[in-house]
């Protein structure tokens, strides 16, 4: 055996391949590619053995080639025989291998039910804890920017009140809009039946000023605004930009989240406003142009129905909605991890959450307004 063919195989009739060890294997000879061996084991070798024919010495450059050959041994069902291989070789060969395709390795069973139930519920448990101390943390820097001692800038405030609210209106006011327009229909599909078109108001009044307006406005935020604050949060603490200002004993909750909060709680009961507005619209132009509805009596009808409570309540959920939103964004920001993708995640995660947390509050508010009989 020579030192120029370290390893040579052989293939028997009852399927073993044998493969022979022998003189040094190292870098300097590590470009040697048995191809011999791969084609021998595509032609239905069960069996992978070795034989030591003295075997001198040997780097890591030898345990990749037999990892690279068990490995697709496995793939292709064979057994592999490892007595006549060095005891520390095979132990780096163990060490290489995948968990889940070792010799001999068997999978992990699956988790039963009860064990996959107390991991979510643990995992949402830490995540309503973190929400908490964040929301505690973003309160304490509110009342510090109150006594007169945070360190917000106030030229980012104003750049970012731009950003969430006039930028915001086209599309709050197309989705607005359409909104309007699909409550209208829906209703005259069920009141024509009766020959009340003319209840289309109440039903446009009534949904729009307390639940639509203000639950599109917070879900067009959440994608829009929310996913921006993760993402711009993401940035800087991927890129350091967050522990630099930790370094020089700013805090990042008083110069980048405390803005961000305030300008999206201030705005949003603007944007509901508008969005209500213009989804009333919608439902003018359905009823009074296609349903023939007297224009006069579309207005006095969305007067008799709809009160200062119904517009109150609305506005009241937007402020709750811009709280939620904003923290959302801003904590997933926070909490961005410092790979390639996180910025990404990061971002779809705050507005899952959002959107969640906000359904769950309206979901609340509207039971304590039944219960109150707002």
């Amino acid at each position: 055996m020579s030192q120029d063919a370290p390893i040579e195989a052989s293939l028997d009739k009852l399927g073993t391949l044998t493969l022979r060890l022998s003189g040094r294997f190292d870098m300097s000879v590590s470009c040697i590619r048995c191809g011999s061996a791969h084609i021998m084991l595509s032609q239905g070798a069960k069996t992978l053995r070795y034989e030591d024919h003295g075997l001198e010495e040997w780097d890591s450059s030898l345990v990749a080639t037999l990892y690279d050959l068990e490995r697709r041994a496995r793939e292709l069902g064979a057994k592999i025989e490892r007595e006549a291989l060095p005891e520390r070789l095979c132990e780096l060969l163990e060490m290489a291998a995948i968990p889940g395709n070792q010799a001999g390795h068997q999978p992990k069973p699956p988790h039963g039910l009860v064990r996959g139930i107390g991991t979510l519920t643990t995992e949402a448990w830490m995540e309503f804890l973190r929400f908490l101390e964040f929301s505690g943390n973003t309160t304490l820097s509110f009342l510090d920017l109150i006594r007169g001692r945070s360190k917000m800038r106030w030229r980012d405030f104003w750049a970012l009140m731009q950003n969430v609210s006039v930028e915001a209106l086209p599309i709050v006011a197309l989705i607005s809009f359409l909104v309007g327009i699909i409550i209208a229909f829906l209703g005259a599909v069920v009141l024509r039946r009766f020959g009340a078109e003319f209840a289309i108001s109440y039903l446009v009044g009534y949904g729009i000023l307390r639940e639509m307006g203000a639950i599109m406005t917070g879900v067009i935020m959440s994608g829009r605004t929310g996913a921006a604050f993760a993402a711009q949060l993401g940035s800087m603490k991927v890129s350091e930009e967050i522990d630099a200002l930790q370094t020089l004993g700013i805090s990042p909750n008083e110069f980048l989240v405390l803005p961000r909060m305030i300008t999206l709680v201030l705005m949003m009961p603007v944007l509901t406003v508008f969005a209500d507005l213009v989804g009333i619209i919608g439902g003018y132009i359905v009823a009074v142009a296609m349903m023939g509805v007297p224009s006069g009596q579309f207005f006095t009808g969305l007067d008799f129905v709809a009160g200062p409570n119904d517009f109150l309540l609305g506005l009241f959920k937007s402020v709750v909605f811009g709280v939620l939103i904003a923290t959302s964004g801003c904590m997933k920001g926070m909490q961005c991890k410092a790979s390639a993708d996180a910025v990404g995640v990061a971002a779809t995660k705050a507005v899952v959450l959002s959107i969640t947390l906000l359904i769950f509050a309206n979901a609340i508010i509207d039971w304590a307004a039944a219960h109150f009989n707002i």
